[in-house]
């Protein structure tokens, strides 16, 4: 088959120019997206009789032959074909003959790519938007299982206040709702159909592109033929929300990767999710979740190759956008790969409860012995400075804070009086925290509540 554009261009193309112009590889992927395309603008072309109602089935039947071959793994590409759109087009012209030179009126390889792109990125959002609410179900899972474990909650990496592990589960999991969020608008933006745009300027055919968009499943037409066939803003977002769920998950995991370290020991892996050491017989790795971690760098790097490319490109279409395609294949591609693995993870892990219990210290309570100073009066900063002032005095007599006698307590501020032992109990300081997004059990229940309704409605 000849090239689309040899009236202008005589001879043969350079082997290597035309192996680096040829996108087959990677758009063989969008083959049914163009085949659905196609089929309704043959349907378009019919009704404004630029084809008769015979050429237009007979164009129908034969990509739907297409579709059948290429879902049956017979479909044969011939070495002329240079991409998906030249590769349907030839095999339909095999299929049907002359008629299949009049499917292409009107439309340009430039509102015909963006249009099947957009298809094959509307079902994938749909995937991943699936793929993200399983794993928050096993995060919500989680935090139901665990209930009532209180955690050292950590900030700079270190021991902070105790918190319930319940809340740390949730924690992800509304970094998740986000993230699915940000998807579920991407979605949107992204349901914009372009076909009819032409290669700029247009097809100079009424075909009704209302029709042709709800026809397709995109919401509406496109405003603007030029930005239509140049805009790219729907891969870079979609980039955006694989690089930003890839550091949701890169938390997710370092923070599992530590806490199953033999120095923490608050959870331990399933064998189904780890490996073993090549050399040292004793070791149980965590590698699945290190490749969650390593691949969020990926998924990082693959939206900067993008925001590169468009970031010189003028208006209307440039060939530099046939590197579009195979980052957003690859980001979709290592989240559907990660996210159900991660989620059966999850599942399976081992609490070790009394590690993790054992893991707080009375340290973690000296915001609660400010605290205890503010409810008898004392301003938040005189507080702040005596309870300050007793971790120090503590650490000189070398003596956890509970064993300091009152008297010492009485010496850094008057206010510490008989009842200062209620302070150092745990449970009082977690269900203390009771507002609104809180860590005391009531609140950490509405979250579940809350978590529970939003998975149920989506």
């Amino acid at each position: 088959m000849k090239q689309l554009w040899t009236g202008r261009i005589e001879g043969a193309m350079d082997e290597g120019a035309a192996a680096l112009n040829a996108s087959l590889a990677f758009d063989m992927r969008l083959a049914l997206q163009d085949l659905r395309g196609s089929i309704v603008w043959a349907h378009a072309l019919a009704k404004i009789g630029i084809l008769t109602t015979d050429e237009a089935n007979q164009i129908g039947r034969g990509l739907d032959k297409i579709g059948k071959e290429i879902a049956g793994g017979i479909f044969a590409l011939a070495a002329t074909d240079e991409d998906i759109h030249t590769t349907v087009e030839r095999r339909l012209g095999e299929l049907i003959g002359e008629a299949a030179g009049k499917l292409h009126t009107g439309r340009s390889r430039n509102d015909q790519v963006t249009t099947d792109f957009r298809l094959w990125l509307m079902e994938a959002d749909d995937r991943l938007h699936h793929a993200i609410r399983r794993l928050q179900e096993s995060l919500v899972n989680r935090s139901e299982q665990d209930f009532g474990i209180a955690m050292p909650g950590y900030t700079h990496t270190q021991r902070a206040q105790p918190v319930l592990l319940s809340h740390w589960w949730l924690s992800h999991f509304w970094a998740l709702d986000r993230d699915a969020g940000r998807l579920s608008q991407l979605r949107a933006r992204t349901a914009v159909c372009p076909l009819g745009s032409g290669a700029l300027a247009g097809t100079a055919f009424p075909v009704d592109r209302e029709a042709i968009a709800r026809e397709l499943g995109f919401a509406r037409p496109s405003d603007n033929s030029i930005d239509a066939v140049s805009d790219r803003d729907f891969a870079a977002e979609f980039l955006f929300f694989t690089a930003l769920l890839g550091v949701h998950l890169s938390r997710l995991a370092d923070a599992l990767i530590l806490f199953s370290t033999s120095e923490f020991g608050f959870v331990e892996m399933d064998d189904a999710f780890s490996t073993g050491s090549s050399l040292m017989p004793q070791k149980k790795n965590p590698d699945v979740l290190e490749l969650v971690r390593g691949k969020s760098g990926k998924l990082i790097g693959l939206l900067t190759g993008l925001l590169s490319t468009l970031k010189g490109l003028p208006s209307a279409y440039d060939k530099d956008l046939q590197e579009d395609k195979q980052p957003v294949f690859e980001a979709a591609d290592t989240l559907e790969s990660i996210l159900p693995v991660l989620a059966r993870l999850i599942g399976s892990l081992s609490i070790h409860k009394e590690k993790i219990t054992a893991a707080i210290d009375d340290g973690m309570l000296a915001t609660d012995l400010a605290d205890y100073l503010v409810r008898k009066g004392i301003p938040f900063r005189a507080a702040h400075t005596a309870a300050g002032r007793a971790v120090r005095r503590s650490i000189e007599l070398g003596i956890p804070l509970t064993r300091m006698k009152p008297e010492e307590y009485r010496k850094i501020d008057p206010g510490f009086g008989a009842d200062l032992a209620e302070v150092f109990n745990v449970e009082t300081s977690i269900a203390r925290r009771g507002a609104t997004g809180g860590t005391a059990p009531e609140s950490v229940k509405k979250q579940i509540q809350k978590a529970r309704a939003i998975l149920a409605e989506n």
